[in-house]
C-alpha cells in the first residue's frame, strides 16, 4: 500500500497528513522532499520478466533471490514506441532518459522524427548521415539536465558505447545506426559535440566500441580521420583499454575516466578474459568513484547491453549469465553507496529493462534448482515433476524448458529427429534453443510485454502501478530535482 502526502487546514493551521490514496490540493503548496544526491539507473537490455525468471533459477534456484529481487518499490513499464507495438532499444530508452515517444531506431529526439538509414561513406561503410534537415529536434536528457545542474554525469556499459541505450543518454540523431556521430558527440569541443553536456561533458564513458573512436587508416571505422581517443585525452581523461589499465587507474584520484575495451561489443560474460576486460560490476564501481568526486552528485546510467545480443541468438545460457553479471552490477552498486550514504536517504537507483524478448518457460517441469556442475537446472529438458521422467511431444521427442516464440533453431518436418535430445546438448554454452517460427540466424525478435522496474533509495516509492516508460523520465527528474 502507497501512501501520497495530503495538506489539510485545520483549525487554520497546517497539518500534514498521511492519507492511503489521496493527493495534494491545487491550492496547497506541493510537499518539499530532500532530492537524492546521486541517481543511478540500471538498465538490463531485452531483460524480460521470463528472462529474470529464468537467470534466478539458474543463478540461485527456484526459491533463491536476485538483489533485483529484493529492492522494495516495484511497478510494470510499457515499452511501445511511437510507431511500433514492439519496440527497438532506441526510442525505449530514449523514453526513459527524455519522456519523449519517438520513432524505432531514433535516438533522442522529437516524436516526428524520421529514422533514415545511414548511407555508404568514403570506405563503403554505412555510417554517412542521410537525416536530411528539418527532421524532428532534440529531446532534452535526464543526463543532460544532471550535467546543467552542476552534477557529474557517467556511461558504463558492457555493449559499444555508441549503441542505442547508451548513445540515448549523451546524443540525438535520427538513426541509432550512425555510430561515428554518435562517438563525435561524446568529446568535448569537437565538431559533432553535444554542446548540452556542458564544457566538460561526460565525466565518464566505458564500455566497447573502439572502431568508432578511431580512424580507418589505423582499423577503425571514422572516415574522418579524426583519432577521437586521443581528442579525449588532450581534454585530460585518463584512457584504459584492458583490464590491466583499468586496475591500474584510481577513481578517487581521476576527474575523467574513458575506457574502450574491445573494438565492438564487449564480450558475453561466460565468454569474458578477466585479463583483458573488467566485469560490469568493476566497471559501475569505479565509475561511482570518479563521479562521487563532486559533492553535488552524479547521474550514472549502466546496461547490461549483451542480455539482449544473446537472446537475439537465442543462446539462454549467456543471456542467464549475462543477466547475473548485470545483478551482481546492481549488487555492488547499492553495498558501495551505503558505504557513504548507509540508508540511501540521499542516493536513488532504478533497475529496469528497456524491453522483453520472445523466451519461455515451457511445460509442467519439475523444480530443478540452479545451475551447476552436474545439473543442467533450468537449462535442461523438461521432466515430469511427479514422476521425474523427461516429458515428450507428440513426436515423442524430449523438448528443453527454456524455449523462444521466435529463432534460428526451428526443426523442419517432425521432431522424431530430436529424439536423442538431451541435456548435455540443451545446457552448452552455446546451444540455441528451439524456437516456434524459424527466423534467420541471430534474428530473434523482441517482445512487447511489459517489463520490471525496481527502485530502492530516496524517492523509490512513487514507481508503483503500471506506467508507461515515459512517465519513469518524469519520475526520476522529480525525485532527483533535475
Amino acid at each position: 500500500m502507497k501512501f501520497k502526502p495530503l495538506y489539510v487546514a485545520v483549525l487554520g493551521a497546517a497539518l500534514t497528513l498521511s492519507v492511503t490514496g489521496c493527493g495534494t490540493s491545487s491550492n496547497d503548496p506541493a510537499p518539499v522532499a530532500e532530492a537524492p544526491k546521486n541517481v543511478i539507473f540500471f538498465l538490463g537490455d531485452g531483460m524480460g520478466m521470463t528472462t529474470m525468471t529464468a537467470a534466478r533459477i539458474y543463478s540461485v534456484g527456484e526459491d533463491g533471490e536476485l538483489t533485483m529481487d529484493t529492492l522494495p518499490e516495484t511497478a510494470f513499464v510499457k515499452t511501445f514506441s511511437n510507431d511500433a507495438q514492439v519496440t527497438d532499444s532506441a526510442p525505449s530508452m530514449s523514453a526513459y532518459m527524455t519522456g519523449v515517444k519517438m520513432n524505432n531506431e531514433v535516438i533522442s529526439m522529437s516524436p516526428d522524427t524520421v529514422a533514415v538509414d545511414p548511407v555508404a561513406d568514403v570506405n563503403g561503410n554505412k555510417l554517412a548521415n542521410n537525416c536530411g534537415t528539418n527532421n524532428g529536434t532534440s529531446a532534452t536528457t535526464l543526463l543532460e539536465l544532471a550535467k546543467a545542474k552542476g552534477l557529474s554525469a557517467g556511461v558504463v556499459t558492457t555493449t559499444r558505447v555508441t549503441h542505442a541505450t547508451p548513445a540515448a543518454t549523451y546524443s540525438h540523431i535520427c538513426h541509432r545506426d550512425l555510430e561515428n556521430d554518435i562517438a563525435a558527440a561524446a568529446v568535448p569541443g569537437g565538431a559533432g559535440y553535444n554542446t548540452a553536456l556542458g564544457t566538460t561533458g561526460l565525466d565518464v564513458l566505458m564500455g566497447g566500441g573502439l572502431q568508432f573512436f578511431t580512424p580507418f587508416k589505423n582499423g577503425g571505422k571514422r572516415a574522418d580521420g579524426r583519432d577521437l581517443v586521443a581528442e579525449m585525452k588532450a581534454k585530460n581523461y585518463a584512457y584504459a583499454s584492458n583490464a590491466t589499465e583499468f586496475n591500474a587507474i584510481d577513481g578517487t584520484k581521476t576527474d575523467r575516466l574513458l575506457g574502450l575495451f574491445t573494438s565492438s561489443h564487449m564480450s558475453y560474460d561466460l565468454d569474458r578474459d578477466p585479463a583483458k576486460e573488467p566485469s560490469l560490476a568493476d566497471m559501475t564501481t569505479k565509475a561511482m568513484d570518479v563521479l562521487a568526486k563532486n559533492s553535488k552528485g552524479y547521474f550514472l546510467m549502466v546496461e547490461g547491453g549483451r542480455i539482449d545480443h544473446a537472446l537475439h541468438e537465442t543462446t539462454a545460457k549467456k543471456a542467464l549469465q549475462d543477466t547475473v553479471a548485470f545483478d551482481n552490477a546492481i549488487k555492488a552498486a547499492i553495498a558501495k553507496a551505503k558505504i557513504s550514504d548507509p540508508d540511501l536517504k540521499n542516493t536513488l537507483i532504478v533497475v529496469t529493462a528497456d524491453h522483453d524478448h520472445t523466451l519461455v518457460l515451457n511445460g509442467y517441469a519439475k523444480r530443478t534448482g540452479k545451475t551447476a556442475s552436474g545439473n543442467p537446472g533450468v537449462l535442461g529438458v523438461v521432466k515430469n515433476y511427479v514422476t521425474g521422467a523427461v516429458e515428450k511431444d507428440l513426436d515423442g521427442a524430449p523438448y528443453s524448458i527454456i524455449g523462444f516464440g521466435n529463432g534460428e533453431n526451428r526443426t523442419q518436418g517432425s521432431r522424431s529427429s530430436m529424439i536423442s535430445l538431451d541435456e548435455t546438448t540443451t545446457s552448452a554454452n552455446t546451444y540455441h534453443q528451439e524456437a516456434v517460427v524459424r527466423v534467420a540466424a541471430g534474428s530473434e525478435t523482441h517482445g512487447g510485454t511489459d517489463v520490471f522496474l525496481g527502485a530502492i533509495g530516496k524517492g523509490a516509492d512513487t514507481f508503483l502501478g503500471t506506467i508507461d516508460n515515459t512517465k519513469v523520465f518524469g519520475l526520476v527528474k522529480s525525485a532527483s530535482g533535475l
